[in-house]
């Protein structure tokens, strides 16, 4: 019996005991969350403020945006050609003879610059650019380069991290301008060689929809995710250590939040632009 009086009370002890460990460790992850929204909010000020120091990230500012940008084109342009034959075909297959064949432009022209070209862009340009900003700026860190330029009086943020932002803010919109105009391109292409759809039913489809929000829409998307990709990329790098493996690691770390920060601010600025919006 006393056996039996120690078995039970070492359960029910046991019980509280995983409670207060699954409480303690989700209180810590949350505790973790929050730190680091406010590092990383910390980070984007102290990148605000070395912009200032424009002798530091001028002269580098050319080189990463033809680094950035003009060598992301190709990604980009590869992208717009498939994603404007395939939408092409979605239409025509959606639609069918329900509505007139010119619809098929416009559901390409909207699609493409409203969502497609900035979003399937950016996730793309997340993989090339996030990871290389990461592991560039992290194989800095661990071979103690970084802490070399501050010996020298070197700022890292205003020379490292600004010139790259600022590059990939610019260059995004760029890159994601010509798949607007490639995709789009593609898909009239798809619509009179693929489909029973002529060149000016095409075009009358893409003009009679057509506003200059819509690009507009596009672009502002396409630099904000340039600037939350060059951001989350930077920290990543510069908070690397662990040598080799620590620099695969964070570059990993920054392609799959990149990712999710350009699907969360997808979601922003349809709430904040299209929410009551309608065409006139």
């Amino acid at each position: 019996m006393a056996l039996v009086g120690v078995s039970v009370s070492a359960a029910r002890s046991a019980k509280p005991s995983r409670v207060v460990h699954a409480v303690t460790a989700l209180g810590q992850g949350v505790r973790e969350s929050i730190s680091g929204v406010g590092q990383g909010a910390r980070f984007v000020v102290d990148v605000i403020r070395a912009t200032r120091d424009t002798s530091s990230w001028m002269p580098m500012f050319t080189l990463h945006a033809r680094t950035l940008g003009v060598g992301s084109l190709p990604i980009g342009i590869f992208i717009a050609i498939f994603t404007g034959i395939v939408l092409a075909l979605l239409a025509s297959y959606s639609v069918g003879d329900i509505v007139p064949p010119y619809f098929v432009g416009t559901l390409v022209q909207k699609t493409v610059t409203l969502e497609l070209a900035p979003v399937l862009t950016g996730l793309a340009l997340a993989g090339r650019v996030g990871a290389n900003i990461a592991a560039e700026l992290g194989t800095m860190r661990v071979t103690e380069q970084i802490d070399a330029l501050e010996t020298l009086t070197f700022d890292p943020m205003s020379y490292l991290v600004v010139p790259r932002v600022l590059a990939a803010t610019m260059m995004f919109p760029v890159v994601v301008g010509v798949a607007m105009l490639v995709g789009v391109t593609s898909g009239w292409l798809a619509a009179i060689g693929l489909l029973d759809v002529t060149t000016p039913q095409f075009l009358k489809g893409v003009r009679i929809f057509f506003v200059d929000f819509d690009v507009r829409y596009g672009l502002v998307k396409a630099a904000s995710f340039g600037a939350a990709v060059a951001l989350i990329g930077c920290r990543a790098g510069l908070t690397t250590s662990g040598g080799a493996q620590g620099v695969g690691r964070n570059a990993t770390r920054a392609v799959v939040i990149s990712a999710v920060m350009i699907l969360v601010l997808d979601a922003f600025w349809a709430v904040v632009w299209l929410t009551g919006r309608t065409l006139r």
